[in-house]
């Protein structure tokens, strides 16, 4: 018996009258994958890794004048841990990214749930809640500036209220955090909606035969299918919560009195405004990197468990 023309067989029989013996490919084709992978690894190492390393060996010397190094081992740690404006700052994070990433989740779902079941214009409300994601968080922070002004402020004068929503401290908060999750809930309402639409159809039909109503469809079966898709939608909006700057920074400037100062705005001052410590700023950047690892190795060992269960 021959094989196929133009296929070889990829088996051949053991010396002795064994078993089936794997033919060993070329040299070449072994090497060529990771030959492709290099470019990828090279930019990767380049712009992520080497910086990572710089910056930890930034953060064990101390530059007081932002030229001359000297070595303070883990000084500039300890500094910092009894810092109290870095754990004023460290509090305001940690509020800003739980809302974050609760509220995040939740409406991505909810808008997720609601484009699917749309039969016309489901494009078209992907576009409209997807456009935001794409505009520069600087004008976003311009353009909320604009609204969210006390006099004149188109949301105020909508309301017909005179909320001082960027000049007192509480609601400075929650406004950059309406202001975060608007901007970022149309990019994690698509990660939601690929997991929605990989659900087989055949089991809504068969719940709805068996007199199943829309929410019980919803908590029984939709969320416990989309639970791989709701970890990344967690792990993704955990980084960003933390990462959060930018926007906030042409929104309110970290005021009123540092009320929404978070930690990368901490260590852009440290690290860029005078007088500069970029060692204080490097120890601070390790920390947030730290704490943001073990956050997403938390989040990971919490879905392999339900997994399991």
């Amino acid at each position: 018996m021959t094989a196929a023309p133009g296929v070889a067989p990829a088996l051949t029989p053991g010396r002795g009258g064994g078993g089936p013996r794997r033919r060993s490919r070329p040299w070449g084709i072994r090497v060529a994958p990771y030959l492709f992978l290099l470019p990828n690894m090279a930019i990767f190492g380049l712009f992520t890794i080497w910086p990572a390393i710089n910056g930890f060996n930034i953060s064990l010397y101390e530059s007081p004048n932002g030229r001359v190094f000297r070595w303070v081992g883990l000084g500039n740690y300890q500094k910092i841990l009894t810092d109290e404006e870095f754990w004023q700052v460290a509090r305001q994070t940690a509020v800003y990214a739980l809302a974050f990433v609760v509220l995040t989740a939740a409406f991505s779902i909810l808008l997720a749930v609601l484009v699917d079941q749309q039969r016309r214009g489901k494009t078209f409300f992907r576009g409209v809640f997807f456009v935001p994601v794409l505009v520069s968080p600087v004008v976003v922070g311009l353009v909320w500036n604009w609204l969210l002004e006390r006099q004149g402020g188109l949301v105020n004068t909508a309301l017909g209220t005179s909320i001082p929503w960027l000049v007192d401290s509480s609601w400075a908060m929650v406004s950059i955090i309406v202001v975060g999750v608007w901007m970022q809930v149309g990019f994690f309402m698509l990660i939601a909606l690929a997991g929605l639409q990989g659900i087989d159809p055949s089991i809504y039909e068969a719940a709805r035969m068996d007199g199943a109503s829309r929410w019980k469809q919803f908590w029984s079966m939709t969320l416990p299918l989309l639970q791989p898709s709701i970890v990344v939608i967690v792990v993704l909006s955990t980084i960003r919560g933390f990462e959060a700057f930018d926007f906030i920074y042409t929104l309110t400037g970290g005021g009123p009195t540092g009320a929404t100062t978070l930690i990368v705005q901490y260590i852009y001052e440290n690290g860029f405004v005078s007088p500069i410590r970029y060692g204080h700023a490097a120890a601070a950047g390790v920390i947030l990197f730290v704490a943001i690892f073990t956050l997403t190795l938390v989040n990971w060992a919490i879905s392999r468990r339900r997994e399991a269960v």
